[in-house]
């Protein structure tokens, strides 16, 4: 494995707040909607419908919410238009950064990302500056508990996946990384769900380099993913910055 996806392990540690609830909600709607517009509202054959459908019931969504988002997207009830659009940049000290984005209306969009690089320590690039870093590849967080690490090798393998490492260790569960080839992703999904639990999948962006990142501009950094998370219009963030798990607890905590 060439980078380390970092920020997901980061948000996966730190977790959701459940008042940040209402703006899952707000994003796995409008991936809904989007899905189901371009792939049909049945999840039997809109594999990407399936992955998002997912992810909503872990994050507890009322059935009726998901309903009306697919029929939005299938355009059986009315509703707004969102269009995919993505953001390049560079972070304090460097790092890459990209910024996925479902928005009505490009103009706020773009206008609130620049704004938010600004505001912390980043800078808004043009279109390709730093896409040539990141190369897409799945992604999976297991729960490997039970296993030793010659059997989590075995397994991995067996599964088609490329790489895994350890990303927690408590006493209730031993969750690793597990990435493999984008093109791969589902078939590895179905084999890892047969043998062991997959606490999280999905498709990610993965650096081919890292910048490693130290005292104040570690906490920029950070700041900043926060702030570009936060934003509605903003699904997904990406970046090839690496910073000490310790430094990372540290700033979290104060």
């Amino acid at each position: 494995m060439s980078g380390h996806n970092k920020w997901s392990t980061i948000k996966h540690k730190k977790g959701k707040a459940d008042a940040a609830r209402g703006k899952i909600f707000t994003k796995i709607i409008r991936l809904i909607t989007v899905s189901a517009r371009e792939g049909g509202g049945d999840p039997s054959s809109n594999s990407n419908l399936r992955l998002i459908l997912e992810k909503a019931k872990v994050s507890n969504m009322p059935k009726d919410t998901i309903v009306k988002a697919i029929k939005r997207g299938t355009g059986e009830l009315s509703g707004v238009n969102y269009e995919d659009m993505s953001y390049e940049g560079y972070g304090p000290g460097g790092a890459a950064v990209i910024v996925m984005c479902l928005s009505d209306n490009k103009n706020r969009t773009v206008s609130e990302v620049r704004h938010i690089f600004s505001k912390y320590g980043g800078s808004l690039g043009e279109n390709g500056c730093v896409s040539w870093i990141f190369e897409k590849k799945g992604f999976f967080i297991i729960d490997g508990n039970e296993k030793t690490d010659d059997e989590m090798m075995d397994l991995v393998l067996e599964a088609g996946a490329d790489d895994y490492s350890l990303m927690e260790e408590t006493e209730e569960e031993k969750l690793y990384e597990v990435y493999c080839e984008a093109n791969d992703f589902m078939v590895v999904k179905e084999e890892l769900e047969k043998i062991i639990p997959v606490k999280d999948s999905k498709l990610t962006l993965l650096p081919k380099n890292t910048v490693k990142l130290e005292g104040k501009k570690a906490s920029q950094m950070l700041t900043l993913m926060e702030y570009l998370e936060d934003c509605d219009d903003v699904q997904e963030v990406y970046s090839n910055f690496d910073i000490d798990d310790k430094l990372v607890e540290e700033i979290m905590n104060g």
